[in-house]
């Protein structure tokens, strides 16, 4: 079942994730409190797991603005992990996703970048992306990196060696490879939770 669930669903969660959004981009001043976030998105991939929503690839396509994170921390008597307090990522700070389905017919191929630009200097990853629609789970690997100032690429390498390439990336089991579950995507915001625990809101950029 593939489900937008901004037609769907008209809960809290959806409204200050959407007002959080709208006052990043500074179209209003009512930017909701880290916490809210945070709850707002638990909110969120409760509610996608509770109904199953289901996102195409084709859905993440294009370049997407870090606006929200939280970081984890361990938790000291049961083991595992807590979620971080959550931040606003700072107005300074551009960094950047984006993700390429593949034009052949396999629409579970891609690729993916992430970018960090600090004024004129612009540090980028990209490598091979799958996803695994039943779940929402997006895999990827960084396979290059390339520094740019002023436009212009001072510094290209593989990373790891190189010895990591798209087919073999394909191959491997989700188990050993980075990924983001998505739980809510919109058309204005995406969000999803990482391998190592954390959460991050991205808007459409």
């Amino acid at each position: 079942m593939s489900t937008n669930l901004t037609s769907t669903n008209t809960d809290d969660f959806v409204n200050t994730l959407t007002q959080a959004v709208a006052a990043y981009r500074g179209e209003n001043n009512n930017r909701p409190q880290p916490a809210a976030i945070v709850n707002a998105l638990l909110q969120a991939e409760k509610s996608a797991k509770q109904h199953r929503l289901t996102y195409d690839f084709a859905t993440l396509a294009g370049t997407w603005k870090l606006c929200f994170a939280t970081g984890t921390k361990k938790a000291q008597k049961r083991g595992g992990i807590i979620l971080g307090k959550g931040w606003y990522v700072p107005q300074l700070i551009n960094i950047y996703i984006s993700f390429n389905p593949s034009a052949t017919e396999d629409i579970t191929k891609g690729e993916i970048a992430n970018q960090v630009k600090l004024g004129s200097l612009l540090l980028k990853l990209t490598g091979p992306a799958k996803y695994i629609g039943k779940k929402n789970l997006l895999a990827f690997d960084f396979t290059q990196i390339y520094l740019s100032l002023f436009g212009r690429t001072i510094y290209q390498q593989k990373i790891r060696s190189g010895k990591v390439e798209s087919e073999d990336f394909y191959n491997q089991p989700i188990a050993k490879q980075a990924f983001f579950a998505f739980f809510i995507v919109t058309q204005d915001f995406i969000a999803a939770r990482g391998r190592g625990g954390g959460l991050a809101l991205w808007i459409r950029e």
